[in-house]
């Protein structure tokens, strides 16, 4: 099952734009791609394919914007991650299953899920020991040289989005990422409500270290 044209001319984000809804051949799949550091554009990409019975096609509803893109954006690179070709931005992102693969259970078409922009490989050490995160091969969307989840539509393995709960927006959803992060930093550094810390920015992480500490106020 893969997404069909017909079900794309319709879309309200394309008919408000006056030059994409004028297009003779609406675009299947608008993306935000980062040419080289200060270039950016719209493009249409092509349409991701079911390639493994696991596979999960995402049509992404909401993405956030990470310091990292910015960075890319100004600079073309962080440290030895290099954009030297076109490459999709994003990585905080939620959205609605578009399409599974045969061996897909746990989701269903129609479902509300977030997604995990870090794919490993499963087979290494760090993810044979449970630290996938640490994986020296992570495939991480809007990282040279993977594309990023700025999509319309964009494939994840099946274990890698997660079912959201009826009382958990979209919105909320796309902003799992950084606060796991949040919650990530809190553990490694033991800090709990009633500790007094600094914390350096008020983006989505330091806002959420905040808000573990001492609550959302």
């Amino acid at each position: 099952m893969a997404p069909t044209p017909d079900s794309l001319s319709a879309d309200p984000v394309l008919a408000c734009d006056p030059v994409l809804a004028s297009d003779p051949v609406p675009p299947q799949n608008l993306s935000f791609v980062l040419e080289k550091g200060g270039a950016v554009k719209f493009e249409d990409r092509p349409l991701p394919e079911i390639k493994d019975p696991h596979d999960v096609i995402v049509n992404v509803r909401f993405t956030g914007i990470c310091g990292s893109d910015v960075h890319y954006c100004t600079h073309g690179c962080i440290g030895k991650y290099v954009v030297d070709k076109p490459m999709v931005l994003g990585h905080e992102s939620a959205g609605v299953v578009h399409a599974v693969g045969s061996a897909v259970k746990s989701l269903k078409v129609g479902d509300q899920v977030a997604m995990e922009p870090g794919v490993p490989c499963r087979r290494c050490v760090r993810c044979l020991e449970g630290n996938y995160n640490l994986c020296p091969d992570m495939a991480f969307a809007a990282t040279p040289p993977y594309d990023g989840t700025l999509a319309k539509f964009y494939r994840m393995p099946e274990d890698f989005c997660y079912k959201l709960p009826s009382n958990v927006s979209m919105q909320e959803g796309a902003m799992l990422e950084p606060t796991a992060v949040a919650v990530h930093f809190c553990r490694l550094a033991k800090v709990s409500p009633g500790h007094k810390v600094v914390v350096f920015g008020v983006g989505p992480r330091g806002n959420g270290i905040k808000w573990l500490i001492e609550g959302p106020k």
